[in-house]
């Protein structure tokens, strides 16, 4: 899968060859790209002959025998290795994923590793994601109600209404949806983008929270929420399998019933 452009810091020139380690037979390459912005060079692509007779299955196994054994200067994140937490989301193949997740098997050929799109690089794969971390805050994704907690229980509401947050609650914060967005690519500034109005719609969602006006009225921009022009790239690539877009429709067709 090929759908999307490949972070660009300048000029990408080929890097160093890696060979497999003597006597190996089944090996695969794989593409990564290198960049650190203390050194001053330019970004390069180094590429890895892997053992896969002693590889685990993932692309997160292949890239930690390759810092493991082969070249411990590449830089990653990476944690839970569960598809939970979300560190390990890069471009691998030409689409976002979490590399825990995405198995190698899936994948023709050479394996080609990028850092997520469109984003400052800290450092190799590494992406900076102040500013989507900054949206997220600013959406302030915590429960706003006008009484007071139960002192004996928690705030109750009807499965029904439980049921509305299906599909929103379980974002992990990777990424995946808004870098592979191309309206957040020319406006990540301003517009919102997909993972921060997922986790908005969350909580306009919510039969508990009493800030939906209020939530609403912070949303009212025409960039924010309005440069979302239902390009489906957020929902094709979400590893969790949720559907931001439907969330930002939804979100608008609030905005529309307020005003009836």
């Amino acid at each position: 899968m090929a759908e999307f452009s490949l972070p660009v810091n300048s000029i990408v020139k080929k890097g160093v060859h890696h060979p497999a380690p003597d006597g190996a037979t089944n090996t695969r390459t794989f593409k990564i790209y290198r960049y650190n912005p203390d050194s001053g060079e330019n970004p390069r692509v180094d590429s890895y002959d892997v053992d896969m007779d002693n590889c685990g299955p993932m692309v997160l196994d292949a890239i930690i025998k390759i810092k493991t054994e082969m070249d411990s200067t590449l830089t990653f994140r990476r944690s839970c290795r569960e598809g939970i937490c979300g560190s390990c989301a890069m471009n691998i193949d030409g689409g976002n994923t979490l590399a825990c997740t995405m198995a190698l098997s899936d994948i023709t050929g050479d394996v080609t590793i990028y850092p997520l799109p469109h984003q400052p690089v800290v450092k190799d794969l590494v992406s900076d994601l102040t500013n989507f971390y900054a949206q997220y805050a600013s959406i302030e994704p915590w429960l706003k109600s006008d009484t007071p907690a139960p002192p004996d229980s928690e705030r109750l509401q009807t499965p029904t209404d439980r049921e509305q947050l299906d599909g929103a609650y379980e974002c992990i914060l990777c990424a995946c949806c808004s870098t592979s967005c191309p309206s957040y690519w020319w406006n990540s500034d301003r517009y919102l983008g997909p993972a921060a109005l997922l986790a908005s719609y969350r909580w306009l969602a919510d039969s508990r929270d009493d800030a939906t006006g209020e939530r609403l009225d912070e949303l009212e921009d025409p960039f924010k929420l309005y440069r979302c022009h239902t390009i489906m790239n957020c929902t094709q690539v979400c590893p969790k399998g949720l559907n931001p877009a439907k969330a930002i429709a939804e979100t608008k067709k609030m905005m529309v019933q307020r005003r009836m």
